[in-house]
């Protein structure tokens, strides 16, 4: 008797480990709006980058453990609207458009509409679409983009050309969330193949440029990130609509 509880309060251990993550997430995004309204937006930013390590650990656990259910993924999005959507657009709003407040609070608004509309799309479409791609611009990819920005440049932004640069740059972001552009959600790495070794030398490389400088390159990865999806779409558009080179049986034959 004794030896069958444990197993069963083994499992239910593990059970809570991807809701413990989830909340920890919550948890620094709360943390990250307290900072902002304090002013604090230099220790305001970290914290939205570590709710997205959080954030993409929860989900790899559950995965792994075998505890994915229906309430954790509820709650995740919860919380990535909490962190991700909430936390980013009142820092974006007092960090930088403190000189056109009016236009300024639309635009931090329509971030946290179109991150609610995101992950409202994403748990309807969870088990429809490609698991390779995301559909739109994940949440936590636009958040960071906001939190990469208030890390690399902590002080409020007091040139109006900045804070019209950071505006549009944050109203882009929020129609990205929404849009059906393609991103690769990197779920299909596999370290077992051949040129793992590749992989995880690249990985190394990236945590020593991250431990080397920081801020610049986490703003360099997220901007990297977002545009690689724009990017992607406007080169297969472009390929599309190239003319098809002609065949060998169209090909003009010598006399």
């Amino acid at each position: 008797m004794k030896h069958g509880a444990r197993p069963a309060r083994f499992r239910r251990g593990v059970a809570i480990l991807p809701s413990l993550f989830t909340t920890g997430n919550l948890f620094l995004g709360f943390w990250a709006i307290i900072k902002t309204i304090h002013g604090e937006y230099g220790e305001a930013a970290p914290l939205i980058a570590w709710a997205i390590v959080l954030d993409l650990l929860d989900g790899r656990i559950a995965r792994m453990t075998g505890t994915a259910s229906e309430f954790g993924g509820e709650l995740d999005s919860l919380a990535d609207m909490i962190s991700f959507g909430v936390a980013p657009g009142v820092l974006a709003f007092c960090w930088g458009f403190s000189l056109m407040p009016r236009v300024g609070w639309l635009a931090a608004f329509l971030f946290v509409v179109c991150g609610a509309l995101r992950l409202a799309r994403f748990n309807v479409q969870r088990h429809a679409v490609d698991g390779r791609f995301f559909v739109g611009l994940p949440i936590p990819a636009a958040a960071a983009q906001v939190a990469a920005w208030v890390s690399l440049l902590p002080d409020p932004l007091s040139s109006r050309t900045q804070a019209t640069l950071a505006l549009c740059t944050v109203v882009v972001l929020a129609f990205l969330m929404v849009s059906t552009i393609r991103y690769r959600s990197f779920k299909t790495f596999d370290l077992r193949s051949r040129r793992s070794y590749l992989v995880v030398l690249g990985i190394a490389l990236l945590f020593l440029l991250v431990a080397l400088h920081p801020r610049s390159v986490l703003l360099a990865l997220a901007t990297a990130y977002w545009i690689s999806g724009p990017a992607t779409y406007l080169i297969g558009l472009l390929r599309r609509r190239s003319p098809a080179a002609p065949s060998d049986s169209e090909s003009p034959t010598s006399a």
